[in-house]
């Protein structure tokens, strides 16, 4: 019976060099000279440390542009509010990964509306659709990529 799984992943290597990149650019730049501002990923954030909110706010801008160069999904991104203590602003930007149960409901439900011949199970942090042909499982690749779901979503494995 053929069947996809559907994802929400992030390529943590490209991820590491677009960290890179923003890292060599921010310690480039004449407005960033001597602030010591930087950027780093621990696991599934990316830490903003800047010396003041204005320095916090350019810095998105160049996460932002070297994530999109890098082929990353910039819906998977979720802004943390701002904070400054003592002389140096702060921002945590959570990276976000995996479906949730709740978004899993939702796709399962869009699948069973949408009369389509497949079934969708919640695996974990992802979503299998099976069905009793190609085309079918084309017809619910095409509906997730219509709708309006705000993480980035891949189709894995596909088989026949």
């Amino acid at each position: 019976m053929p069947s996809f799984d559907v994802v929400s992943e992030i390529d943590a290597h490209e991820l590491a060099n677009a960290v890179d990149q923003m890292n060599r650019e921010i310690s480039n730049r004449y407005d960033f000279k001597g602030s010591d501002a930087k950027v780093e990923h621990k696991e599934n954030a990316l830490n903003i440390e800047a010396a003041s909110e204005f320095q916090v706010q350019q810095m998105e801008d160049i996460i932002y542009s070297k994530l999109a160069k890098r082929n990353i999904d910039t819906r998977c991104l979720d802004k943390g509010k701002i904070e400054e203590r003592g002389k140096r602003a702060f921002q945590t930007i959570t990276i976000k990964q995996g479906i949730d149960k709740e978004l899993g409901k939702k796709m399962t439900k869009l699948v069973k509306d949408s009369k389509l011949k497949v079934q969708a199970a919640i695996q974990g942090e992802q979503l299998r659709v099976t069905g009793k042909n190609r085309d079918d499982l084309q017809a619910a690749i095409a509906l997730f990529r219509q709708s309006d779901i705000e993480l980035p979503l891949q189709f894995t494995n596909f088989r026949d």
